[in-house]
């Protein structure tokens, strides 16, 4: 996690800002829950943990600036709240998540299955693509299999 931090501190430093402690904070608990998709208001209660001090307008103001700077990543599933989600490390794009409709489970796709739809834009369009965003939504497979045995049940019932 250090190693991390230092690379996006030479970022930060690179774009004219420095990793302040309170910024600092917010990195630390975006890669401590780096699959939970947290919102504003479940990074600032982490936040407000480990550095008490600090107040939720401060913790809106560091997403916001990791999001404009490319190292954190603002989403929405539909369901009404912002997300954030810190940029995998070395990846040029956003990545793709699958949300179950059922039971809201979020599932993230690392690969960057958009290549050659990218390419077809820049050709077709002459449309320079610099970020994509895909999510798609569905049932996943534990519900499936729930609503499957729920079924079943109510046959033998």
């Amino acid at each position: 996690m250090r190693q991390r931090i230092n690379q996006i501190k030479k970022e930060l430093h690179a774009q004219g800002y420095k990793l302040t402690p309170q910024r600092e904070a917010t990195l630390t608990v975006l890669l401590e829950r780096e699959e939970d998709h947290l919102s504003a208001e479940e990074v600032f209660l982490l936040v407000k943990e480990k550095a008490p001090e600090i107040g939720l307008a401060t913790v809106y103001r560091t997403l916001d600036l990791l999001t404009e700077l490319g190292i954190v990543d603002k989403i929405n599933f539909g369901d009404g709240v912002a997300r954030y989600d810190l940029r995998k490390e070395g990846i040029d794009h956003f990545h793709h998540h699958l949300v179950c409709m059922e039971c809201g489970s979020v599932e993230e796709i690392i690969e960057d299955l958009l290549v050659d739809v990218e390419k077809i834009v820049e050709e077709k369009w002459q449309f320079r693509v610099k970020d994509h965003r895909l999510t798609f939504h569905g049932v996943c497979k534990n519900c499936q299999e729930a609503a499957l045995k729920s079924r079943k049940k109510v046959k033998i019932d």
